[in-house]
């Protein structure tokens, strides 16, 4: 009988560097493989599970909408649609209409068509150390160029790469086909990269100097991760566009972007669509993140939770000479390190001692954890990455 890697290599299109590890249940921060083994997840599928695993009011929503309806597309109106839609508007910057598709790089996607049709210019100004998606679109405004280059023959030319957390550098390649600023307002996967205090907010002065739109992309950081709904209300900054994915469905996929009414105004029937892209069940799941977040007050314990971890990290950087910085707001906290292959030492010896973490941006520990996250399971987790850092610097 074959094992479950030994099918995936079989079968499964190679894309993935896998750990060794077959997940295959969880609940709230614990996840258990094949064998029985546990583990805490810091993880989170990547900044997705903010309820944890297997969260009782997303399996009972998820449960309850596949006996009634699960897809009919978007011919019809669809009530779980609406209210997500009602419910969003609640959280995100005011004014805003949505479209409903099944991932972070879809809601991108729509997001540069928008600001390409309603401005009627075809550029689009990116961020140096960016991540956007892997669709041919997303993948040309993403900065890793093994991402871009093998598929140059397909990426639209119309991006133009400046360094992040650098005004004068994108007020200097705004241009008069410049349609659009995209911007994560703290980078994730380029490193956990948090901008200074005016950087957000001249950007937004920027784009209203020049008649151009501002997308924030908050796949990642947005969903009370930093503390706040959108880590753009960290400076104050209200986007014509913004961009969601990951948490909202809690690990059923949905993506959505919304846009200022006049923007959304932009798109007519016609323009852009998508076959599953806000159907009842995915919909229902996000009406449970949300109601999850809003009654148990999530961004306001991620921000909590956040300070206490951050704190402790940095005491370990005081201790371990390994440790270049610490850096994040809320849970998505990066923890820099001397060179990748210690950062990847430290995620298999984590591993080997049932933690789950990754590193991003070659030797960046990325901690993006369920927003359930406990004091003790911080603790725990410090306890650990304490007593390996002290043995790999021997």
């Amino acid at each position: 009988m074959p094992t479950v890697p030994e099918l995936d290599k079989r079968y499964v299109v190679q894309t993935y560097r896998r750990q060794p590890l077959v997940l295959t249940e969880g609940k709230g921060m614990v996840v258990k493989d094949i064998d029985g083994n546990r583990y805490l997840d810091f993880v989170g599928g990547v900044a997705v599970c903010a309820l944890g695993h297997c969260h009782p009011a997303l399996v009972k929503a998820i449960s309850t909408q596949a006996k009634k309806l699960m897809h009919v597309s978007n011919l019809y109106y669809i009530k779980p649609q609406a209210e997500l839609a009602e419910l969003i508007a609640k959280i995100a910057p005011s004014g805003i209409k949505f479209f409903f598709c099944n991932s972070g790089a879809e809601a991108n996607e729509g997001a540069i068509k928008l600001a390409i049709k309603h401005t009627k210019r075809q550029r689009i100004i990116a961020m140096q150390g960016s991540f956007h998606g892997r669709t041919a679109v997303t993948v040309g405004a993403t900065w890793k160029a093994a991402y871009r280059e093998p598929f140059n023959a397909i990426i639209p030319k119309i991006f133009d790469f400046v360094p992040f957390n650098d005004l004068s550098a994108v007020e200097n390649a705004i241009g008069d086909q410049t349609a659009a600023v995209i911007v994560e307002p703290i980078q994730g996967e380029g490193g956990v990269n948090v901008p200074s205090n005016d950087y957000l907010p001249g950007l937004r002065k920027l784009c209203d100097k020049h008649g151009i739109l501002l997308i924030c992309d908050e796949v990642q950081s947005g969903m009370g991760r930093t503390g706040k709904w959108f880590a753009c209300e960290h400076w104050g900054v209200k986007p014509d566009i913004i961009t969601m994915a990951k948490a909202l469905g809690g690990g059923f996929p949905i993506g959505c972007f919304g846009a200022r009414s006049e923007v959304a105004k932009s798109f007519s029937p016609g323009d852009h669509a998508s076959t599953f892209g806000g159907n009842p069940l995915a919909c229902a799941a996000g009406k449970a993140v949300v109601q999850t977040m809003m009654r148990s007050k999530l961004p306001q314990r991620a921000a909590k939770m956040g300070e206490y971890f951050i704190k402790c990290l940095e005491e370990l950087a005081r201790k371990h000479s390994c440790v270049s910085a610490i850096r994040g707001k809320g849970l998505l906290i990066g923890m820099e390190l001397s060179s990748k292959e210690l950062a990847d030492r430290v995620v298999v010896k984590a591993r080997e001692n049932g933690f789950l973490i990754n590193a991003t941006a070659d030797k960046v520990l990325r901690f993006v954890p369920p927003l359930i996250v406990e004091r003790c399971h911080i603790d725990c987790l410090i306890k650990v990455l304490d007593k390996i850092l002290g043995k790999v610097e021997q």
